[in-house]
């Protein structure tokens, strides 16, 4: 008798809808990286001439990284079929307000010396300075909100409806970053288009459900 040959199975391939063990951990040890960074060079003297500066660029730069990451979870299930941003987008949108208020905290307590007046007088006479304020006090209520129990609180569609306003943090974040920076505007650039595709994407999922859904009010 002729042996059969042994089939080999082939490795499965990951699917999308796996679970990822080691995904929120990854995205929690990752997000303290920054933070211990400027600690470490604080405390060694290198963050340069003036360190409060740097501290207060690099902690707002940080956060406006995790709420555009935040802003891209939806976009990325709609369009390449990933399931597991969206077990990151609630973690995302907090880690952001955490980097603002850290970012808000060095500005307030060691860039003004918590003088009150000087800091009313600073957020009405500089634009970049409005916007940064308008941004915290949209992600605070945002990442206050982000818990199961909060939805269940508020109910799911008003819940919903507050948290469209990470858009608009995204909008008046960026727009903090490009008055802030005034002369080399590549980079905040790119972050303002990052922010507008995300924002389109949106618009058009809300679009053709809504197309797709009138039938059903006929």
């Amino acid at each position: 008798m002729r042996a059969e040959a042994a089939v080999q199975p082939r490795p499965a391939r990951p699917s999308r809808t796996a679970p990822l063990p080691w995904l929120m951990p990854g995205v929690l040890g990752g997000a303290l990286a920054p933070l211990a960074s400027i600690a470490f060079r604080a405390t060694q003297g290198e963050l340069g001439a003036n360190p409060i500066a740097q501290a207060l660029n690099e902690l707002g730069l940080v956060a406006l990284v995790f709420l555009v990451a935040s802003l891209a979870c939806t976009p990325a299930k709609t369009l390449l079929g990933w399931t597991w941003p969206i077990r990151l987008r609630r973690t995302l949108g907090v880690l952001a307000a955490v980097y603002a208020t850290l970012h808000v905290t060095t500005y307030v307590a060691l860039d003004q010396g918590l003088d009150l007046e000087a800091i009313v007088a600073d957020v009405l006479k500089r634009k970049f300075i409005f916007a940064g304020a308008a941004t915290f006090a949209m992600l605070v209520p945002l990442a206050l909100t982000s818990t199961n129990a909060a939805v269940r609180r508020l109910g799911f569609a008003r819940w919903k409806r507050l948290h469209r306003l990470a858009y608009a943090a995204g909008a008046t974040g960026t727009l903090h970053f490009i008055w802030r920076v005034k002369k080399d505007l590549r980079e905040p650039a790119l972050y303002a288009l990052m922010v507008s595709a995300l924002l389109l994407v949106r618009i058009v999922m809300q679009l053709r459900t809504r197309i797709a859904r009138a039938p059903l009010s006929h």
